[in-house]
């Protein structure tokens, strides 16, 4: 039986992430198409949209993601929401993750040297010893929320990829609070960041911080805009007068990048940099505990240890979708998409197609091959996807090591995001075994 419409507009609605996303849903719509209009009703603040179309199946979601002259991240940038005025898409037009080629393969040559084999492997000591260091300070407490023992290695790798001082970290974790949790309550005004432990640069860049999400004529400000980040481009120019030599930084300073393309530059990595290792090693780790036989599995051959990651990332993807615009009309799924329609790629489903993965809701640490697409596909493939893999790595090593007898805490529910684009989690309590 055809659903309804409202039930398949769930897939739209940030609430029903907060119960976990909803595969079950998936696996239906899956099952009788693999395209499906969806609307976008008002939610809180934020207006109604015009709807779009939900790719929903993995060979039409990398078909789309890999066909840029048909799919376009340019014309209406790569959420789901529209831009709430013409300023801000032209702003967010400027970012990389927001261009098509040639211009989005220009910008990333920039930043691509930053992300090199040799690169990584003079990161990959740093990264090892700041998982060991994060293990090490909780593991004479017997539990801890993982959540907060996974934020700061992100923040950490990211402060010394882009050449951010290291008591200034803090605030990359802040503004990704403010960008990926706008439809959290917890985090849409996050302000963890302590003042006196930042650098000259870090206090000044507060006093430009909104004080305010609603913008003069009552609308919700687009958070991905530069009004709502107004401290966080203060902070990039300011730190873009004195880079770290050979920082990412300091490429994007040579590169020459305009005005806009720099703030949006700083703001993909600052945000974006963050959120993959900080949604995708927690859920990995809930996904790993909440089937304690593939725990014990892992404990007993850490030689795969890389293949568990990987199932990780296709089990717990830590993006929900992305957004594309159809630059003319084509037909795909058996519905014919429009010039100008959204189309909206849904990587957690495409992860558990049944036409790919074998019985796709098990979460299997030996699974290979594991063809995922939480990385994205085609030009947009993450830039940074092998060093979002060394840190989830590093620190799944230190957690199997050092914590023995890891397990969920049974009284203590998982705390999750509100948000139909990020899959993250709030709080994950976790206990371990306290060694004689």
């Amino acid at each position: 039986m055809t659903p309804d419409q409202a039930h398949v507009n769930r897939i739209f609605l940030p609430g029903t992430y907060a119960d976990g996303v909803p595969y079950e849903l998936f696996r239906e719509l899956r099952a009788q198409g693999s395209v499906w209009w969806v609307e976008e009703p008002a939610v809180g603040a934020w207006p109604s949209g015009p709807g779009y179309w939900a790719v929903l199946r993995h060979a039409d979601v990398k078909h789309v993601l890999r066909s840029p002259d048909v799919f376009s991240s340019h014309l209406g940038a790569t959420q789901i929401r529209d831009p709430g005025t013409a300023a801000d898409l032209d702003f967010a037009r400027t970012m990389m993750l927001n261009q098509d080629p040639p211009d989005h393969s220009r910008l990333r040559r920039i930043v691509a040297g930053a992300f090199t084999p040799r690169t990584l492997r003079e990161l990959a000591a740093d990264i090892e010893r700041h998982a060991a260091d994060a293990v090490r300070q909780v593991r004479a407490r017997g539990g801890t929320d993982f959540v907060r023992l996974a934020a700061d290695l992100p923040v950490r790798t990211l402060a010394r990829v882009m050449g951010v001082p290291e008591q200034d970290r803090q605030l990359l974790q802040d503004w990704a609070n403010r960008v990926i949790g706008y439809q959290d309550a917890d985090y849409a005004d996050s302000r963890t960041v302590d003042p006196e432990t930042l650098t000259d640069l870090g206090r000044a860049a507060l006093a430009h911080r909104p004080v305010g999400r609603t913008a003069p004529d009552g609308r919700p400000v687009d958070p991905r805009s530069r009004a709502a980040l107004a401290d966080m481009f203060a902070y990039a120019h300011a730190l873009a007068e004195r880079p770290r030599p050979g920082s990412l930084l300091a490429r994007m300073r040579e590169g020459g990048l305009g005005v806009a393309e720099f703030e949006t530059m700083f703001f993909l990595f600052a945000v974006a940099g963050n959120e993959t290792v900080r949604n995708g090693l927690p859920g990995g780790v809930h996904a790993l505990l909440s089937h304690p036989e593939q725990y014990r599995l892992l404990v007993s051959r850490p030689e795969l240890t890389a293949s568990a990651v990987e199932e990780m990332l296709r089990y717990w993807p830590p993006v929900v979708d992305f957004r594309r615009t159809a630059t003319r009309d084509v037909g795909m799924g058996g519905r014919r998409i429009r010039r100008g329609d959204k189309v909206v790629v849904y990587h957690a489903s495409a992860n558990r197609d049944e036409a790919v993965f074998p019985d796709p809701d098990r979460f299997d640490v030996t699974r290979t091959p594991n063809d995922h697409v939480s990385f994205g596909h085609g030009p947009h493939f993450c830039v940074g996807a092998q060093l979002a893999r060394l840190q989830m790595t590093a620190l799944l090593r230190q957690v199997l090591t050092e914590l023995p007898g890891l397990a969920l805490v049974p009284s203590a529910a998982p705390a999750r995001l509100v948000s139909n684009f990020q899959n993250g989690l709030k709080q994950l309590p976790v206990r371990w075994h306290l060694r004689d």
